[in-house]
């Protein structure tokens, strides 16, 4: 699998969308949208941590707004 349908596939499991994706990893807006467009790479390791994090940790949508509410 190349590595924009990776990253891709690794947001659309946390069934957020870009910006929300972004926010919660603190992860440039810019550098996502290059990684999905394939205009740039991820590198290998983030692509495996981000994966090892969203599964053990099963990270949601719901995640996020649970992170929102405690910097509340």
């Amino acid at each position: 699998m190349d590595k924009a349908k990776k990253v891709r596939e690794l947001r659309e499991l946390t069934g957020m969308n870009r910006r929300q994706f972004c926010e919660f990893f603190e992860i440039p807006y810019r550098t996502v949208s290059e990684w999905e467009r394939d205009g740039r790479h991820a590198p290998d390791y983030v692509l495996r941590l981000l994966e090892y994090y969203i599964r053990v940790e099963k990270i949601t949508k719901e995640s996020l707004l649970k992170k929102q509410k405690k910097e509340k």
